[in-house]
């Protein structure tokens, strides 16, 4: 756990499919996801490029705070809130584009922003229709009713 986070730190979800011919070096980082070690987004891009898979930037910042005096501790705060805001669990990666540490009234805090990410083979996002092993169903009120006027 010893990794700085910085703009361009990749989280996978835990269970994402990828390439085989990307190696990739993770840690435990939050529930349900882990830390990218050995890549940044354009390394990480690059490499799935080169497999012939796709890598969507998803639109969107995903924007939280955290105070706290211990600057990881408060950036993996922040991280963890950031992951609970998730609009969708469809999608398998997380990349951290912000990171600043700062003050307001002398209380030390953390403001992150990210973007969700999604790695997979065909060109078309979800083409294939079927739900992904990371979708989670939506409960039945929250289903979209059909428009029958």
């Amino acid at each position: 756990m010893g990794e700085t986070i910085k703009p361009g730190t990749m989280l996978i979800a835990d269970g994402a499919i990828l390439p085989e011919s990307l190696h990739c070096e993770t840690e435990p980082y939050a529930y349900g996801w882990r830390l990218v070690k050995n890549f940044d987004s354009q390394g990480f891009n690059q490499m799935i490029s080169q497999a012939g898979w796709n890598f969507f930037y998803i639109a969107g910042a995903i924007e939280t705070s955290a105070f706290g005096s211990d600057e990881k501790k408060t950036t993996r705060k922040a991280i963890k809130q950031v992951i609970g805001k998730l609009k969708s669990k469809s999608y398998n990666c997380l990349e951290i584009t912000l990171v600043a540490a700062k003050r307001s009234l002398g209380m030390p805090y953390v403001r992150v922003s990210a973007h969700s990410r999604h790695i997979q083979k065909s060109l078309v996002l979800f083409e294939d229709g079927a739900p992904t092993e990371l979708e989670q169903p939506l409960p039945l009120g929250t289903m979209p009713q059909a428009d029958n006027g």
